[in-house]
């Protein structure tokens, strides 16, 4: 449940890729009026929705049409105007979002980039503004792609508790290393024991017993890891059934991992003598095939229905796009 990485966000990036120069070119129409480049109303003019609506966009500025810019950065922080008069006089005209503008009537969206500002993926759109078929010059929109994406994919709110989620699951991890310290505790004691006691008093039961403690602390230690890379360390994509597939994957194999040590373990016992214990292990031995078949059928199901998901979505794309069939 960290945040997304780079590579995460561009892959949204190119499934949302047209939706996303609507949403930014309907923000530049909404906001873009001739009177941005009156001096003076121009700051209230150009944030007066955006601040409240649209909290992926990073700043706001104009340039004239030879790339120069004539206007403060207008930056928007957790919803809050910021005036940053650095960015005026600058010379944009060598930027993808003034070169690449040409004649497109609806503005331009530039592909992702590092922002200097920030340091994190955005997108800039800008759209020239006209009076009187005599062009004034071009507003510019900075936006941060991973607010972006999780606004269109509506996963802001879940994103504002994540803090909470990540301290809960560090919790529980925390817990699944105590109780692999004590495991391994007790079968460090267990094995002094073992190596201190007469040959004639040790138990032949009992290098197994140690061998138990050692395997559910592997077990548990596993766990604990599992849950720590899945749900504080690295981010996971809920929308996407491959993160909840990889979990749960991870998760059962950690089980089989303990009930197949633990299966033969039982079935040493019984070739001890322990006639008590065979029919435990066969029992044991069957639920690690059945989940092991279990986890391939749920592995390959699954898969097969997130490529069906995919390329449907791929489908459905190419039909609404401008070179596709209608």
């Amino acid at each position: 449940m960290a945040a997304m990485s780079y590579l995460s966000v561009i892959e949204r990036y190119h499934e949302f890729e047209p939706l996303v120069h609507e949403l930014l070119e309907s923000i530049l129409t909404g906001i873009g009026d001739p009177q941005l480049f009156h001096e003076g109303q121009m700051d209230l003019k150009a944030v007066a929705d955006v601040a409240g609506s649209y909290p992926f966009v990073e700043l706001i500025y104009l340039l004239d049409s030879d790339g120069r810019q004539v206007s403060q950065n207008i930056a928007l922080v957790n919803r809050k105007i910021k005036l940053i008069p650095q960015g005026r006089n600058a010379d944009r005209s060598q930027r993808p979002y003034f070169l690449n503008l040409g004649e497109e009537a609806d503005g331009h969206v530039t592909r992702p980039y590092l922002s200097h500002a920030t340091g994190g993926l955005c997108i800039s759109a800008s759209r020239a503004i006209y009076r009187q078929d005599a062009q004034l010059g071009i507003l510019v929109v900075d936006v941060n792609l991973t607010r972006l994406i999780e606004f269109m994919m509506g996963d802001s709110a879940r994103r504002r508790v994540t803090p909470l989620f990540k301290g809960v699951y560090a919790t529980i991890v925390l817990g699944l290393f105590v109780l692999v310290a004590l495991l391994l505790t007790t079968a460090l004691t267990d094995i002094y024991q073992l190596l201190t006691t007469a040959r004639e008093h040790q138990d032949p039961l009992q290098p197994f017993g140690i061998i138990i403690f050692i395997t559910l602390a592997l077990a548990i230690f596993d766990l604990g890891k599992t849950i720590l890379e899945e749900e504080v360390l690295m981010h996971k994509d809920i929308f996407r059934h491959s993160s909840t597939r990889r979990t749960i994957t991870r998760f059962v194999a950690t089980i089989l991992i303990a009930i197949s040590i633990e299966a033969l373990l039982t079935m040493f016992k019984a070739s001890l003598g322990e006639k008590q214990y065979v029919e435990p292990a066969i029992w044991m031995m069957l639920a690690v095939v059945g989940l092991l078949v279990g986890l391939g059928a749920y592995v390959y199901l699954g898969a097969k229905a997130e490529w069906l998901l995919i390329k449907t979505a791929a489908y459905k794309s190419s039909r609404g796009s401008p070179g596709g069939q209608v």
